[in-house]
């Protein structure tokens, strides 16, 4: 069972490769593998001799998410709220260090990158995708709010266009990923992004080890990425839509495969 092993850390060389191996829920994440994601980025904090880490999913697909078929009921509301504003809290903290890495981060998208899996993509520096790839921010479908991945979205491709995909909810391919600017380049079809992933890594390792560290620093001391007290902020406002009856009707909806049916009042 892939949930045995939810996140594979393959070395050759200076490249690590993160893959994301639970295919039978299209990536989604689980408890398991973030918890696993969390381990394997310490390590590559202090890893001096890697130079390039590439995210990627397994059978196909990238990362469909939160993978809704953990989110259960905790004992009481307060325990809900407690509970998903921490989860939300560690979602924020997890692309922050992506993002922090010294090494050059290459997401490599196949099939669905939706939520959190949106996030993660926004977090690299460098997004490769296929053919099959699609993007969304569909939380507000689900009764929720795109709290910790927005400012990724913003910072990648801008303001106007983040505000319509998590507005909107909808999916967009990787042509029109390419054309807002949430994709760098596009391959065909899984062949061709495994031959355009080998290209940009032996660009990449063209560079010098230490300046590329030191340009990410520099492209980071731009503009931070999240606002003071935003990180939090958005906890919170997660935390308090999850454990409201929109996010109840929206998860239900979403596992009963139907639409779902908001309240007006």
């Amino acid at each position: 069972m892939s949930d045995d092993t939810p996140l594979l850390v393959q070395r050759d060389g200076a490249v690590v490769r993160l893959v994301l191996n639970r295919p039978h829920r299209r990536n989604a994440m689980s408890e398991a593998l973030v918890a696993r994601m969390d381990e394997a980025l310490a390590e590559l904090r202090t890893d001096t001799t890697a130079r390039v880490v590439v995210i990627s999913g397994a059978g196909g697909h990238f990362c469909a998410g939160l993978d809704l078929t953990e989110v259960g009921a905790p004992k009481s509301a307060e325990e809900k709220l407690a509970e998903q504003q921490a989860r939300n809290r560690r979602t924020g903290a997890r692309f922050q260090a992506i993002s922090d890495l010294k090494q050059v981060v290459i997401a490599a998208v196949e099939g669905s990158a939706y939520a959190g899996g949106l996030g993660f993509v926004c977090a690299a520096d460098i997004v490769l995708a296929s053919g099959t790839a699609r993007f969304s921010a569909p939380e507000v479908r689900r009764g929720l709010v795109p709290a910790q991945i927005l400012p990724w979205l913003t910072r990648r491709m801008g303001r106007s266009a983040a505000a319509r995909l998590c507005l909107q909810g909808n999916v967009i391919d990787a042509e029109e990923a390419a054309r807002i600017g949430l994709v760098h380049a596009t391959a065909p079809d899984a062949e061709g992004l495994a031959r355009l992933l080998d290209l940009t890594i032996a660009d990449v390792l063209e560079g010098a080890p230490g300046a590329l560290a030191e340009t990410k620093g520099l492209i980071a001391a731009l503009g931070a990425v999240l606002p003071p007290g935003y990180g939090e902020a958005g906890a919170e406002a997660f935390a308090r839509q999850a454990a409201g009856p929109e996010a109840a009707e929206g998860i239900a909806s979403f596992k009963e495969r139907r639409k779902a049916v908001w309240s007006r009042g």
